[in-house]
């Protein structure tokens, strides 16, 4: 006969730090009744590249959402303020029910687990194109309304200083601290000289509200499409920033052909609109392109900087999706060729025919 005591079952949300636990004890006490949530339900949702992490709880009518964003590492207030711009806007975003700026609790009402990112996999499996173009005509549209209403004037600007430390984090984390190389001087002047055209083309754009990581793993499919999610990094700046984002994915490629067509749609929903892009659509696709490159140098330094610093590896199983992209703008356009030879002894067996 076993004697023994029977364990408690382990909580669904781990604590890392104890004393972060009380205060978020202490803060779902005070807001429970106002929503009837019931604690026992608490469970993991999702978490991000960052800090943040997001919780899942029962309540009155259905389920609710819990950001918990620790500070000095996070601060809810930008999420806060960008979470009204698109509600503002008429766009589906979260809507923040409770706050507590100072620890960094939030309690939104929840958009639901479809993301697009899944639903676009399925589809293209399933070889399903009409569900493939109906999501992203929704978000192409919504993109559009986001650029038109979206109240820019009191963002952030995406300027000269940012453009720049983004694309460092190229150099820095991927070629010193992933590959363990050293660039020469010529090879620091010729990555010097491609920076600057990169930034003189985005600083020449019309600015408008940009969300920043416009992506379909940051979509979410609902009853009002789509949701939108990750939005609190929103700065004003160019208009194919979010184009190029949504085109370019971290974690589904499209071929180009499907990309020139979506990116036609948006141009001509835009002018459409009103919005301020360029009469010629082979200029704006050269603008997408080059944003598009800007980003995804970025975003190389990015996944890198999350495998060595921040130990969460699986974020460079894409890496060569990005050098594939960069690769086939560098080789594109006069001027940009320095930048695809310094990244191809990076490349490996990435650069092949078969990826163009």
């Amino acid at each position: 006969m076993n004697t023994q005591t029977p364990q408690a079952p382990e909580p669904a949300v781990h604590w890392a730090d104890e004393s972060r636990h009380q205060l978020f004890d202490a803060w779902l006490a005070k807001i429970a009744p106002r929503h009837g949530l019931q604690a026992i339900t608490l469970q993991p949702a999702s978490a991000d590249a960052s800090f943040r992490r997001y919780l899942r709880i029962a309540g009155q009518g259905g389920s609710f959402i819990i950001m918990d964003a620790p500070p000095p590492h996070e601060d809810v207030r930008p999420f806060v303020r960008i979470a009204g711009l698109l509600l503002d806007a008429g766009l589906h975003a979260p809507q923040v029910l409770e706050q507590d700026d100072e620890h960094g609790f939030l309690l939104l009402s929840d958009l639901g687990n479809r993301l697009y990112l899944g639903e676009l996999q399925a589809a293209v499996k399933a070889g399903d194109s009409k569900t493939i173009a109906t999501l992203m005509h929704d978000a192409t549209t919504a993109l559009v309304t986001w650029q038109l209403k979206g109240d820019a004037s009191g963002l952030p600007p995406y300027d000269d200083a940012l453009l720049r430390r983004e694309m460092q984090l190229f150099p820095d984390w991927l070629v010193e601290r992933e590959f363990g190389q050293t660039w020469t001087d010529e090879q620091k002047s010729q990555w010097q000289g491609v920076t600057d055209l990169l930034v003189k083309s985005a600083l020449a754009q019309p600015t408008v509200a940009v969300h920043r990581d416009y992506m379909p793993r940051n979509l979410m499919v609902c009853d009002v499409n789509p949701g939108i999610l990750d939005f609190q990094d929103a700065v004003r700046g160019p208009i194919t920033y979010d184009v190029a984002s949504m085109l370019r994915d971290a974690f589904i490629s499209w071929d180009e052909e499907q990309e020139i067509d979506w990116a036609v749609r948006y141009w001509e929903l835009a002018k459409k609109a009103g919005l301020p892009v360029p009469e010629d659509f082979g200029d704006f696709w050269r603008q997408i392109e080059w944003m598009g490159l800007q980003r995804h140098l970025k975003v190389l330094g990015i996944f890198c900087r999350l495998k060595h610093r921040d130990h969460k590896p699986k974020y460079a199983e894409d890496l060569p999706r990005f050098f594939r992209y960069a690769h086939r703008v560098g080789i594109r356009y006069n001027g940009l060729g320095p930048l695809a030879r310094l990244i191809e002894p990076l490349m490996g067996e990435t650069r092949t025919d078969a990826f163009y």
